[in-house]
């Protein structure tokens, strides 16, 4: 019935087109578990923005991860990068300071391994997002806001407690680039594959870098004219670092959050980023043709 009322609106032709694409997404294969529901994300085309260029650009659905963000990967190989170092074994405690989306895939995986999960934050989060990881089990502990160069920063507590107890790791996000190689083995070939390796450039938010860091490494190597760019808010941090070599924001600010680092994270260093804006793109890629 309902490909008869598909095929009557749209004609036979068109509508076994459809339902072609969408067998290249439905492979038929059962993921197993929480932890398989992270990556392989679809690539979207943005038809308008695509019209108005004349290129073919697209969006990774990192929402379609598991736990609803790209920060699942980052997550999962945080965890595995702990396992196979021997610095976490079963029934022990994952520990992050986070603000965001780590936080909540790191709940999801522990839940998934039998990890217990320990969560401090900056007391000015929303309380939705506390109530939240509290769902999914995260033991949440909300400290003063205040900067990273103070030793109470929510990071440095987190460490401190990590360290404190036995079988427990603190993942910390920011400078271990376990983050950065969940891009460089996951995100990264994806884009290549999706795309038919005919990719020209790809544009990041960052806030550990990891997910730059580690597609950017990952595409580059495949072909080096492949350029990486930084979306960045106004007054970054990062982008008077690469213009001028210097570590300062300027102007108001931002209101976005979880961009707008201030700092060059271990997962960012040794990594030549490109910075340009308004570059147009030198051939076009459809994944369907």
């Amino acid at each position: 019935m309902a490909l008869n009322n598909v095929t009557s609106v749209m004609g036979r032709r068109q509508s076994l087109e459809v339902f072609k694409q969408l067998s290249r997404h439905l492979s038929g294969d059962i993921r197993e578990g929480f932890v398989d529901m992270v990556g392989r994300t679809p690539l979207i085309k943005l038809n308008g923005l695509s019209k108005a260029t004349g290129c073919t650009i697209a969006a990774k659905a990192e929402f379609a991860n598991g736990g609803g963000s790209v920060k699942d990967r980052a997550a999962l190989f945080l965890i595995k990068d702990a396992i196979e170092k021997g610095k976490l074994k079963p029934g022990g405690t994952v520990v992050e300071g986070t603000a965001g989306n780590t936080g909540i895939g790191l709940a999801h995986i522990c839940n998934a391994m039998g990890f217990k999960c320990v969560i401090y934050m900056p007391n000015t989060q929303s309380r939705e997002k506390i109530d939240l990881l509290r769902t999914l089990g995260a033991d949440v502990r909300p400290v003063p806001a205040v900067p990273f160069t103070d030793p109470n920063n929510y990071n440095h507590q987190a460490q401190r407690f990590a360290d404190s107890l036995e079988n427990a790791v603190w993942t910390n996000q920011f400078d271990n680039t376990a983050n950065r190689r969940a891009h460089i083995e996951t995100t990264g070939p994806e884009i290549w594959q999706q795309t038919a390796g005919k990719v020209d450039a790809v544009t990041f938010g960052t806030g550990t870098g990891g997910t730059l860091a580690g597609v950017g490494t990952y595409l580059k190597e495949k072909n080096p004219k492949i350029q990486v760019f930084l979306a960045d808010p106004e007054g970054s941090v990062l982008y008077n670092y690469v213009k001028h070599g210097k570590l300062e924001r300027r102007g108001e600010g931002s209101i976005t959050e979880g961009i707008g680092q201030g700092r060059v994270t271990q997962n960012l260093k040794g990594r030549s980023e490109e910075r340009r804006v308004g570059k147009e793109c030198r051939s076009r890629w459809s994944p369907y043709h």
